[in-house]
């Protein structure tokens, strides 16, 4: 066993420990469910992402929310039009542009999914506040770097 190892955590261990906690991590996302009331609205994961976003950050342009979720505007263009549709999402125009559009939760589902959603971001915030910057990006680029050694093993 290395110095390192003896110090903080092996390779393997942490493999093991993060095995185990991965999908104690996704059943408790998923048992925080849909709320009843806008189960009729057929949310796939992409339509959480966005959601999520707008919970965090509050309305904002399909152009902000594109660069967020890291995919083209096109693409959140699309989604904000069906949740649009459905009456999930509501679009006003920017009050200091009027050129822009800006995206928000309607006001008839702002609770439901505040509630819903809200939850994953305020134990997001609890675990990452204490850490350092330097800490937190680290976590960060792990965790993105895990998720695309996953995506390239398809």
């Amino acid at each position: 066993m290395s110095t390192e190892e003896r110090a903080g955590l092996g390779v393997d261990e942490g493999i093991r420990t993060l095995l185990l906690l991965m999908p104690r991590v996704v059943g408790r996302a998923k048992k925080l469910g849909v709320p009843p009331e806008l189960e009729s609205f057929s949310l796939a994961p992409r339509h959480l992402s966005l959601l999520a976003n707008l919970v965090f950050d509050g309305p904002t342009t399909v152009t902000d929310l594109a660069a967020r979720l890291e995919v083209a505007p096109t693409t959140v263009s699309l989604m904000v039009g069906e949740l649009s549709k459905q009456g999930v999402l509501e679009r006003g125009t920017d009050p200091d542009d009027r050129r822009r559009t800006i995206v928000a939760i309607a006001s008839a589902h702002e609770r439901s999914v505040h509630k819903w959603l809200g939850r994953s971001a305020r134990a997001w915030r609890t675990v990452l506040e204490p850490l350092t910057a330097d800490q937190r990006k680290l976590f960060v680029d792990t965790f993105r770097a895990y998720e695309d050694q996953l995506a390239s093993d398809d």
